[in-house]
This record gives C-alpha cells, structure tokens and sequence, in this order.
C-alpha cells in the first residue's frame, strides 16, 4: 500500500518523535506495553496483564511471543532499556517529563518488569504506550534508530529515501499475525495537488487528512477511491509566544481570538469539515468543561481589548497598524491559505501579519526553539488529559515537552500536578475543569477546531476503518481487493 504524507518523518525513534509523519511510521513499526484501541481505551499491547498492587507500583506481565525485527525474542530487559534511556537526561528525549514520576525499574523474570512512581500519576497507564526499543546486543554501541528503527511492530523498516519515502515491509513473526499486506510506502508529498495527482494516476493508494476540502469533490463519485469521513479528535490551534513583548498581554490574546471568524474559515477554506473548539479536549470527553470563556468573532470587542492593551490605533481608519506580527507557517498548501485568511481578518482590527513560510525541518525547529510569535499547528490523536501538562506546564519548555509558547502560571501548574495525582476520573476532574477554565481565560493558545477525519482509498484495497485519532495501525488488517474475472 502507497501512502502520501505530507511533511518527510523527523525522528524514526520513539523517543524523540512528536511530529505528525514521524508519529505515523512508530505506530507501524513499533508496539507500547499497552495501546490505546478506537474508543481510547486502554488494552494490552506488548504486556498481555498487569496489576496495582500499591496505587505507585505497576507490574507487567509480558508476551512471551513477540520479536524484534531482527529475531531476537523482546524481553523485560528491552522494556528496562527503553525507559532508562529515556529518562537519562543526557538524551533529551522531550517526553521525559511524561515519565518523570518513575522511581524505579526493576526487571523481575525475563517476562516481569516492575514500575514503582514516587506517588501515584493517574496518566501513567496511558503513557505506556510509547513504542519499545531493543536494548543494545553483546558488544553493541546503542543503535541509532533514526537511521535504521526496529521494533516490534507489523510492518518492519526497509530503507528510506531521504525526503521521499520511507518503505517498510510485513513482519513475517509479529504476534498478532502477519499484516493481510506485503508492505507499505509512505512516499512525502508536499504539495496537495501532486498528492491529487499522484493518487488519480494511481501512483498512490490512501490519504488521510492531507487532502484540502475542495480537492475531494472529484473523488466522491469517482468508482476508483472511497471517500471515508468520520469524527475526529485532532486540534488545531493558533499558538501564541507568551514571551513576546506584544503578545505576553493577555488582553492582545484575547483580541487575537476576538478577531478571527472561525466560523468563515471552517465554511469557506475547509467545506465544513471541522467542529469548533473550546479548547484542546473534544466535547465528549470525560475531562472536557463546557463551562469556559468562548471567544465569538467580534471586531470591535477585540478593538476594546487592543486599546486597554496599550496599542491603540494610530490613525483611525487609515492604513497604519496598532502593531506588526510575524506568523510562521510551513509550505502545506492548506496552512498557507489559513494563514492568508487569518492574516485580512486580523487586519480587520489594525494588525499587520507578515506570513512567512518554510520547508517542514525548519518550520518545525523554530516552533520548538520559541523562535515565533504566530504559527498555526494540529494535535493529533487527543486522549488522555495530562496533554495539558505536556504543552501548558512551566517545566514542559522544550526540549522536555511541548510548551512551546513559553507560558508561565503557577496558579496552572498547582492544577495540572493534582490532576496527575489521582488515578480516579472523579477526582481528576476537578482540577482539570479548573484548568481549562484558567486556560480560556489566559488564552495560551487561541482553539480553532477539531477537524473531520477523511480518508481517501483506491478502491484495490478494503477494510480501512477511521478511528477518532486517525491512527494508521489499523494498515495491519487492510486488504488487497481481488481483482474482478473477465466474463
């Protein structure tokens, strides 16, 4: 199966990958303790049981069949490896502070490993689905996933052509049973009207969430592809620098979600395909707090809010700026046009945007460096609420997590610290409606909406079911159409 991305993987080692493309190719080619299924429910993955026998400790009781990509037999010392590298500072893995509660590790059998936190950590569980990584062999230096990942996953690393593909092949021994396909290419294809292309010549066989609304119509009633839609979790957000000298008043953020008309965007740039949203979390979700400051497009509030801000218009109606933004954007075609929307509304309200676009690496690094004031970005796959902690907390500053706006409220952390510290949903959500709460009200990032997944299949492959997080694990069970006789 051919799949387009559009943005070239960063980091093939689950360690390090947060990015969009990269997170794709780990769920192919690696496995977690436990994994998340459709529902977001926790189930077991690598780890066929475990059990609390102390609300701080976990034991896991492993598969006894599963293999590395290279035929060794997984054991408790790669899932000890794994986690200690991760956690050696050294690496600056950014999700060590999702593992920062981790106390000890102790490998008790070949098939037993115990995990003892320093208090109890409610996300704990759903954490573990970070991909697994073999210790290094005999004689080893420790291997550089990046360049040659292997897990344990269905589909098992080939070769990568540097900014085009990355090819990957059935795993013949993986536990659940050989993928129903011989293998999968996931050729990076920036740019929409090629991915079209590509795909109506029949040079590509699915596309998910990589195509803009207006490029699909064609399809709907073209007997080659399937067009799947289903709802999904994935947030998309304009995020702000809090420590920019214009943007670290609250005021000017909330005038920036005062300015924009979303509602336009989603109607005219993205056919409807995407709900608005209050905040990170879906509506739905058992943490999500209704009950939260809502930002309505309005001109003139957001010129009140400019003014109080201290950057009152300079002349009137006239074509001076209260003041000028930069917004950083990638070369996704799609993004650009948001960005160009955005950009005439918030000149609506006397502010200049200079937009400003880059290939994906750089892009991306400059959003992880703090170097911007505006950039629009999507997170994808939202289920557990300790998200929060990830991208608001003041010790989730890259590169230990993904507070990327530096963003500062101790008032914030106090709240996102408790909500880790219960592992029951009751008492979580207490501090997490709070949380989001305080979180619309200092507007760390402005909520655009949570978009409809949609998926493109060419009609030679069957059973591609969308989940909510737009996961590609289910690939493993796709099949190949037989094609019909001729009578």
């Amino acid at each position: 199966m051919r799949i387009a991305l559009e943005t070239a993987p960063q980091r093939l080692d689950p360690r390090y990958a947060v990015d969009v493309a990269s997170q794709r190719v780990v769920q192919l080619v690696y496995n977690g303790l436990v994994r998340l299924d459709a529902q977001a429910k926790i189930v077991p993955d690598v780890a066929q049981s475990w059990e609390t026998p102390e609300p701080a400790t976990y034991v896991f009781h492993l598969r006894r069949d599963v293999i590395w990509h290279d035929g060794e037999r997984l054991t408790a010392a790669d899932v000890h490896y794994t986690y200690t590298s991760l956690l050696d500072e050294k690496n600056e893995s950014p999700k060590r502070a999702s593992f920062d509660k981790i106390q000890s590790i102790e490998v008790m059998d070949d098939y037993t490993i115990r995990f003892v936190l320093s208090e109890p950590f409610a996300p704990f569980l759903t954490n573990m689905t970070l991909g697994l990584i073999p210790r290094p062999r005999a004689g080893e230096a420790e291997r550089n996933l990046d360049a040659h990942p292997v897990g344990t996953g269905p589909f098992k690393f080939d070769r990568i052509e540097p900014d085009v593909a990355v090819h990957l092949l059935a795993h013949d021994d993986y536990f659940e049973g050989r993928a129903t396909i011989d293998g999968v290419v996931l050729r990076i294809l920036p740019d929409a009207m090629v991915r079209l292309f590509e795909l109506q010549k029949g040079n590509i066989d699915l596309i998910q969430n990589a195509l803009p609304p207006d490029l699909l119509t064609p399809l709907r009633s073209d007997e080659q592809f399937s067009v799947i839609q289903a709802p999904g979790t994935n947030f998309m957000y304009l995020g702000l620098n809090c420590q920019d000298e214009i943007l670290k008043h609250v005021e000017v953020r909330q005038a920036l979600a005062h300015a924009i008309d979303r509602q336009a965007v989603v109607r005219h740039v993205l056919s409807g395909l995407a709900t608005l949203a209050d905040g990170i979390l879906p509506a739905g979700h058992w943490a999500y707090e209704a009950n939260v400051s809502r930002y309505t497009y309005d001109p003139d509030r957001a010129a009140q809010l400019l003014d109080q801000a201290g950057f009152p218009d300079p002349d009137g109606d006239g074509p001076q700026p209260r003041f000028q933004l930069t917004y950083k954007t990638s070369q996704n075609e799609e993004g650009r046009r948001i960005a160009e929307v955005l950009q005439e509304q918030l000149r609506q309200v006397s502010i200049a945007v200079e937009i400003r676009s880059f290939e994906w690496g750089t892009f991306f690094g400059d959003i992880r460096a703090g170097n911007f004031q505006l950039y629009a970005l999507t997170w994808v796959g939202v289920t557990e609420p300790d998200i929060f902690h990830y991208v608001f907390h003041s010790q989730s500053v890259p590169p230990a997590g993904a507070n990327r706006g530096r963003y500062l409220n101790r008032q914030l952390d106090a709240l996102l610290d408790a909500g880790r510290r219960s592992t029951s949903q009751e008492a979580r959500q207490a501090p997490y409606s709070q949380a989001q709460i305080l979180i619309a009200t200092e507007l760390p990032y402005v909520p655009l909406w949570h978009r409809t997944n949609v998926a493109v299949l060419r009609s030679t492959f069957r059973g591609y079911q969308l989940t909510p997080s737009g996961d590609f694990r289910v690939i493993r069970t796709v099949e190949p159409n037989k094609p019909a006789k001729a009578s």
